[in-house]
């Protein structure tokens, strides 16, 4: 059984810094791509940041390029989120997303359908 908990999330002044973490247990991901998606109220889940299998590559959102750094720690079981320089508009509940490399597909890193397992998510709230 795979389980991903997030913790970091909270609210900040515009402007701001968090770190989310999403700690992973029920099996070893070291060979599997991890990302971060987020959810505002009434809106489509969307990609955030994701993280290659090697870890050698990592890929952003337009809207966060610059400012959030996707890392992981695979000693630790861990994946983080650093973001910096917060707007309103982040403001969402942020996801933690892990792929089942054993099950076959074709979806890039930047998609939903990539990742098999899923945390509760954690909110953000950024204030203006």
């Amino acid at each position: 059984q795979v389980q991903l908990v997030e913790s970091g999330g909270g609210l900040v002044q515009a402007g701001g810094s968090l770190r989310l973490s999403c700690a992973a247990s029920g099996r070893t991901f070291s060979n599997a791509a991890m990302g971060w998606f987020r959810q505002a109220p009434g809106q489509e889940r969307e990609f955030v940041a994701a993280l290659t299998k090697s870890g050698g590559s990592t890929y952003y959102a337009d809207s966060v390029k610059g400012r959030f750094t996707i890392s992981r720690e695979n000693a630790k079981n861990t994946l983080f989120l650093q973001m910096n320089n917060l707007r309103p508009e982040d403001t969402a509940i942020y996801y933690c997303a892990l792929e089942d490399p054993t099950k076959p597909g074709s979806y890039y890193y930047t998609e939903r359908g990539l990742y098999d397992y899923w945390g509760q998510g954690t909110q953000v709230t950024v204030s203006s």
